[in-house]
């Protein structure tokens, strides 16, 4: 027996399903506060020291964070061609807006504080406002669009063409995920401020970070009655072979009643829901409480709950075509082959748990709160 049929094509794709799951929430869980402190910072913080304070909590660990991001597309790239070439193609520009906007972090974060003038630090301020503010918004956007279906077709020899443009991802529905996802990554931010700083700081971020909760409870709400009632889902119109060849072409698909008949097939999904609403209530009430640890631990049970909510409600969908459901890219037509997939576990169960490990050093050699003691005694040689 080769070794890579040790494990079943039908296994190893859901397994990398998953995985992708998992580093997108892991994206979200630590690079989303960094984002979420970025889009509250102008409002959060209102003095020089202060907004140094704030910017000095997330300073020495955002470049690790975004370790998720990369790996993410790393994922999508290897285990799921199709869905990389379709995505990071028809939503160009999208992504050119997020890398944009992402880039001004950096720079905001290394020139803000290389001058004493007011004028120059406030702009930088906005710059770093916008870093986190537009990719908190457009990743929200653009899975609003997944939901919706994203106008693209294949033709028979599997070239994409993509049939939509930019201001078209702007739809009503995209724009209410879109808010859905700034207002969990602002209570995010919140809550890591909540943990990370003292004084106004930590005031002001308990109190915009607890209004956001509220608002991604309401606006999590809205978007889930938006999916049931107001949206199609898809469906295949006849057996599958999930250990088939990855031709979506090969498989009939139909919009077809409502993506909430995946809660009649398999009722136990409707945990993730209930978890990003949970967290969601629970990050509000101990925010405003005071407590730190649980607010964190609170407002990351709600983002994976969020987050997981939309892969299992989809599943086995990953990026379903709004304009020739055909097209539609699944679990089981739009992987890499069973080689390569056993390859890039293997990978993963080793280099994963270094990450992870890493990931917590650093986590708790950084531990502890930034004062604006702190910022006073140390000068420039902090952000």
């Amino acid at each position: 027996m080769i070794l890579h049929e040790l494990i079943d094509f039908e296994i190893l794709r859901v397994i990398w399903w998953a995985l992708l799951g998992v580093l997108l929430i892991g994206f979200a869980v630590t690079d989303g506060f960094d984002l979420g402190i970025g889009a509250m910072l102008p409002f959060v913080a209102r003095t020089d020291v202060e907004r140094r304070v704030a910017i000095n909590t997330i300073g020495p660990i955002w470049e690790g964070n975004q370790v998720w991001f990369i790996l993410g597309g790393g994922a999508i790239f290897a285990a799921w061609p199709p869905l990389y070439a379709v995505s990071f193609s028809g939503f160009y520009f999208a992504m050119f807006l997020i890398l944009a906007a992402l880039i001004l972090r950096p720079v905001g974060f290394k020139y803000r504080s290389k001058r004493a003038d007011k004028r120059w630090r406030t702009t930088w301020d906005w710059a770093l406002f916008v870093g986190g503010f537009v990719p908190a918004l457009v990743f929200g956007v653009a899975v609003g669009n997944v939901l919706q279906g994203v106008p693209f077709r294949l033709t028979e020899d599997l070239m994409t063409v993509y049939e939509g443009g930019f201001f078209g991802l702007l739809n009503p529905f995209a724009l209410l995920a879109g808010l859905v996802s700034l207002s969990m990554l602002i209570m995010h931010g919140g809550a890591w401020l909540s943990l990370k700083t003292t004084g106004p700081v930590q005031d002001r971020a308990r109190a915009y970070g607890s209004k956001a909760a509220l608002a991604t409870i309401a606006l999590f709400a809205l978007a889930g009655l938006w999916l049931a009632f107001g949206i199609e889902g898809y469906r295949f119109t006849h057996a599958i072979d999930t250990s088939g060849p990855s031709n979506p072409l090969l498989n009939g698909v139909a919009r077809q009643g409502s993506w909430m008949g995946a809660y009649a097939e398999r009722p136990w999904i409707a945990i993730a829901p209930a978890l990003g609403f949970a967290g969601a209530a629970m990050a509000h009430v101990l925010m405003r409480k005071g407590y730190e640890v649980g607010t964190l631990l609170a407002s990351k049970l709600s983002i994976f709950g969020i987050i997981s909510t939309v892969g299992l409600t989809m599943f086995p969908f990953i990026l379903p075509s709004s304009i020739d459901p055909t097209s539609s890219l699944t679990v089981w037509d739009s992987s890499s082959s069973h080689l390569t997939l056993f390859v890039m576990l293997v990978s993963a169960v080793i280099f994963m748990p270094l990450i992870l490990a890493y990931t917590s050093w650093v986590y708790k050699i950084l531990w502890g709160k930034v004062t604006e003691e702190d910022i006073t005694a140390h000068g420039d040689t902090l952000y």
